[in-house]
C-alpha cells in the first residue's frame, strides 16, 4: 500500500469508525423495543410492526433532506467559511421544523396507512397512541439530523456518537420501565404506547443536549451558531439546502421502498418463503453498516477538499474510498459464503425455512458488494452536489429493474432461467442486479464529475453559495 493510499485510509477511518458505532446505536432503538415488545402482548407487536413501518416512511425521506446541510457545510469548512457553516446549520433547523410540522400531521392522522393495513380494532388503538407520541418525537429527531449533518461534515462525528450510545442507555431501561409499568411507583404498563413515550423523551433530552454542547463547546465558537441567535429564515440558502436534500431524500426512499416492497411481494409464496427472506434482508442490513460509515466519511472529507479547491485530492479519496469499501465488501462477502450455512443456523433450526435462507445468502453476498460500490459512487457524488441524476438512476434500477424484474422472474417467469429463481431468489436475482446497473451508472456519473472538477475547481465563493 502506497504512503498516500495508507493515508488517506487513516482520514478515512478516523471519520467512519464513530459513525459506525452510532449507526449501531440508532439500530440499538428498535431492536431494543422489538425484544420488549414481543414480551408484552402480540397485539402491541403487531401494532409496532405496522405503526413502525409508517413512521420510518415519514421520517427517512425528511431525512434525507435535511441531511443536505453536510455536504454544504462540507465545502464551507473546506474552504474555511466557518460563519457561513454556521448559518447553514440554522436554516437546517428551520427546514427540520417545518417538515416535522408536515410529517407529525400525518402521524397524528394516519387513516390512510390504517386503511391499507385493516388491523384489528385493538391493535389499532394501539398503533394510534404509539404514533401520537412518535409524533411529538419526530421535530427532535429531525433537528438531531441537522446536528448529526453539521458534525460530520466539520469532522466531528465523535460528537454524534457520543449522543447516539448515551441516548440508547438511557432509552432501553426507560422503555422497559412504561412498557412494563412499576405499580409500586404508580406508573402503569403502557405496552406499545410506553416504546413511544420514550422514544418521544429520549429524543428531546438528546436535542437539548445538542443544543448545549454547541453553545457551551468552545470548538463551535468560529462558527457563531448563538452569538447572534437563531438566524431568521433565509430562504436563498433554505432552496439551496432543498435543491439538494430533495432528490437526496427521494433517493432514500427509493432504496428503502425497494428494500421494503421486496418483503411485501415474497409474503405472497408463503410464510416460509417470507421466513428465509426476513434472514437474508436482516444481514443485508447489517453489513451494510460499514460501507454506509466508510461512505459518509468518504463524502465529508471529499466536499471539504472541494470546498478548498483542491481537486485533485478530492479525486484521491473518493477513489482510495471505494477501494477501501470494496476491499472490505469482497471480504465480508467471502466469508459469508463460506459459511453462510452456519450463519442462516444462527437464525433457525427450521429445516424448511433453511432450506430457502442458505441460497439466498449467496445472493446476499454478491448483493453486499454491489450495494457498498453503489453507496460509496452517490455519497461522494453528494460531496459535489449532485443529487439528481442518482436519484433518477436509483429509481430505474432499483425499481424498473429490481422490483419489476423480480416480479416477472417470480410470477412471470423466463423459460431458460433456473426454477429456483421462481421463488424468493428470483427477487434477490432482480435485486442484485439491479444494484449492479445502478453501481456502474453511479461510478460512471463520479468518474465524470471528478474529471470535470479537476477542470474547473470550486471557488469558496460558489462553496457560499
Amino acid at each position: 500500500m502506497s504512503a498516500r493510499r495508507a493515508q488517506n485510509l487513516r482520514r478515512i477511518l478516523a471519520l467512519a469508525w464513530p459513525v459506525f458505532v452510532g449507526q449501531l446505536a440508532v439500530v440499538g432503538f428498535s431492536t431494543v423495543d422489538t425484544l420488549l415488545v414481543a414480551r408484552s402482548s402480540p397485539q402491541d407487536l403487531a401494532a409496532m410492526s405496522v405503526g413502525a413501518s409508517i413512521y420510518v416512511t415519514v421520517f427517512i425521506g425528511m431525512m434525507g433532506v435535511v441531511l443536505a446541510i453536510g455536504p454544504i457545510v462540507g465545502q464551507l469548512f473546506g474552504a474555511g467559511d466557518r460563519v457561513q457553516a454556521g448559518r447553514q446549520l440554522h436554516q437546517a433547523a428551520w427546514i427540520a421544523l417545518g417538515l416535522s410540522a408536515l410529517g407529525s400531521l400525518v402521524l397524528l392522522f394516519p387513516q390512510p396507512f390504517l386503511a391499507l393495513a385493516q388491523a384489528p380494532t385493538e391493535v389499532e388503538m394501539r398503533m394510534r397512541g404509539y404514533l401520537q407520541a412518535l409524533a411529538v418525537a419526530l421535530p427532535a429527531a429531525l433537528l438531531m439530523q441537522a446536528y448529526r449533518g453539521f458534525n460530520t461534515a466539520i469532522s466531528r462525528p465523535k460528537a454524534v456518537m457520543v449522543l447516539q450510545v448515551s441516548a440508547l442507555l438511557v432509552k432501553a431501561p426507560l422503555s422497559a420501565l412504561l412498557v412494563f409499568g412499576w405499580p409500586a411507583a404508580g406508573v402503569p404498563a403502557l405496552g406499545v404506547v410506553g416504546c413511544g413515550i420514550a422514544t418521544a423523551i429520549v429524543m428531546w433530552l438528546q436535542a437539548g443536549v445538542a443544543l448545549a454542547v454547541l453553545c457551551l463547546d468552545r470548538f463551535y465558537t468560529p462558527f457563531q451558531l448563538v452569538a447572534r441567535g437563531l438566524d431568521a429564515p433565509d430562504w436563498r440558502a433554505i432552496g439551496q439546502q432543498l435543491r439538494l436534500g430533495v432528490p437526496m431524500g427521494l433517493s432514500i426512499m427509493v432504496e428503502v421502498t425497494g428494500f421494503s416492497f421486496m418483503a411485501v411481494f415474497i409474503a405472497r409464496l408463503g410464510v416460509t418463503a417470507a421466513a428465509g427472506h426476513q434472514i437474508a434482508a436482516n444481514l443485508a442490513a447489517l453489513l451494510f453498516m460499514m460501507p454506509l460509515a466508510l461512505s459518509s466519511a468518504t463524502m465529508t472529507l471529499v466536499a471539504q477538499r472541494v470546498g478548498a479547491r483542491d481537486p485533485d485530492d478530492a479525486r484521491r479519496l473518493g477513489r482510495h474510498g471505494l477501494q477501501f469499501a470494496l476491499v472490505l465488501a469482497l471480504g465480508m462477502a467471502g466469508l459469508l459464503w463460506l459459511g453462510r450455512a452456519p450463519v442462516a443456523g444462527l437464525y433457525t433450526s427450521d429445516a424448511a425455512v433453511l432450506a430457502v435462507a442458505v441460497p439466498l445468502l449467496a445472493w446476499v453476498a454478491a448483493f453486499h458488494v454491489a450495494d457498498a460500490a453503489q453507496a460509496m459512487a452517490a455519497f461522494v457524488l453528494r460531496a459535489y452536489r449532485i443529487a439528481t441524476l442518482p436519484m433518477l438512476i436509483y429509481a430505474g434500477a432499483l425499481w424498473g429493474i429490481g422490483l419489476g424484474g423480480g416480479w416477472w422472474l417470480v410470477f412471470v417467469g423466463w423459460d431458460s432461467a433456473p426454477g429456483t429463481w421462481r421463488g424468493p431468489q428470483g427477487y434477490w436475482v432482480a435485486a442484485t442486479a439491479g444494484l449492479v446497473v445502478a453501481g456502474v451508472g453511479l461510478l460512471a456519473l463520479m468518474a465524470r464529475t471528478q474529471r470535470r472538477s479537476r477542470a474547473a475547481p470550486v471557488s469558496p465563493a460558489a462553496a457560499a453559495g
